[in-house]
């Protein structure tokens, strides 16, 4: 298992904010299903005023680009993804059209 954490940034729009966190109060069981065929063990998401933070936890064979290839080839997904897209907007610094983008951990506890 591997831990992965990714932000993207809504439109600072309050309307477009509340949007995005209703969406996710129900998500079609297609789109979970596509989640987890990728090899998602746990996915979470937290906001920040329009800022969010994704915590991903993959299996041993998850990879971006397996998620990506199995994304593209789904319509239910490009469909769910085209809908969110108009509500988010590009991080400072990244290309158009450029939603999430991976961190890099930069310090880590263990007790």
């Amino acid at each position: 298992m591997k831990t992965y954490v990714l932000i993207c940034d809504l439109k600072d729009e309050p309307e477009a904010i509340q949007a995005y966190v209703e969406c996710h109060k129900a998500v079609a069981p297609e789109i979970l299903e596509s989640i987890r065929v990728a090899g998602v063990l746990e996915m979470s998401i937290y906001r920040w005023r329009n800022r969010l933070s994704m915590i991903l936890i993959g299996d041993e064979n998850f990879s971006f680009e397996r998620k990506a290839a199995l994304d593209n080839a789904n319509p239910k997904v490009q469909e769910w993804e085209a809908f969110l897209g108009q509500f988010q907007t590009n991080l400072p610094g990244t290309p158009p059209n450029w939603r999430w983008a991976l961190t890099e951990k930069i310090f880590d506890f263990k007790a």
